[in-house]
């Protein structure tokens, strides 16, 4: 090989490194912000079940929690840019692959690019709300109201809605089942573990995964039955949804369990941050 093609394959080896280590950064960070947003909601939703009604459990009480902190509107844009970090990993998982023995294919490259749309939305909104310093967004449930309005008033709008919402629903089982069968493991870096770190985050892991995937279920049945009955007031965004489980026969303890849950997946998202493939 002469010595125009190693310095060609030098620069193209340099190159992939840098790459490497920009999508492990923003992965990270993403991964850690998530974890953020997942723990304020977690803690509002415990405020919620011992009787605070005032509390918003959403991103949108979230980020005014945040906001209300000191150096609030740091830490807001800290957590918009993580957000975008994520965003782009997951970009780079659709367009390159992701770890693993079958990152590569058709289907780990979709999921990843309906990620990186989910986490684009996720990013802009949090941003918006730092640029407008919380005058904008709105709370989930008259945001996803309004979106099943819009939806039912276009042509086979009642089965669209229905079909999203059985999406949402399948989605959720499939968190949840995927924590419970502890899947995660695929992604994580076990060998860099001790046994009771091990413990530990497939408590946090199998706990919270599970209750995010049956938040994700409830918000999904709940479109499905404002398509059926063609009411757009019976779609509920997650403050919402959170509360309904208060109103259970289990009363304040199920909603209780589930913030906890949630609390729990928070953490999580710190343990991928720190030991997930990328």
């Amino acid at each position: 090989m002469d010595t125009g093609a190693w310095a060609w394959t030098g620069r193209f080896r340099a190159r992939q490194a840098a790459r490497g280590s920009v999508t492990e950064g923003a992965a990270r960070a993403g991964l850690t912000a998530r974890g953020v947003i997942y723990l304020l909601v977690g803690a509002l939703a415990l405020q919620v079940a011992f009787g605070d009604t005032n509390k918003q459990a959403d991103r949108g009480g979230a980020l005014e929690e945040l906001a209300q902190k000191p150096f609030g509107a740091v830490l807001l844009w800290a957590l918009g840019i993580g957000l975008v970090g994520m965003a782009l990993w997951r970009l780079s998982e659709a367009l390159f692959g992701s770890a693993g023995k079958d990152g590569r294919t058709a289907r780990k490259r979709l999921l990843a690019a309906g990620r990186f749309a989910c986490y684009v939305f996720v990013a802009y909104s949090v941003l918006s709300f730092a640029v407008s310093r919380g005058q904008g967004g709105g709370s989930s449930d008259r945001q996803s109201r309004d979106a099943t309005a819009r939806a039912l008033e276009i042509p086979a709008g009642q089965w669209l809605v229905g079909a999203a919402g059985v999406g949402v629903v399948v989605g959720g089982i499939w968190i949840g089942v995927w924590a419970v069968l502890r899947k995660y493991h695929d992604d994580l870096q076990l060998g860099r573990m001790s046994r009771p770190t091990r413990r530990l985050v497939d408590v946090t892991g199998v706990v919270g995964g599970a209750a995010r995937g049956l938040v994700f279920a409830a918000i999904g049945a709940f479109a499905v039955r404002a398509a059926v009955d063609y009411e757009p007031d019976r779609a509920k965004g997650l403050d919402d949804t959170l509360r309904t489980f208060a109103d259970t026969p289990l009363g304040p303890s199920l909603l209780v369990c589930v913030a906890a849950g949630l609390l729990l997946f928070g953490l999580f998202s710190f343990a991928m941050a720190r030991w997930q493939h990328v």
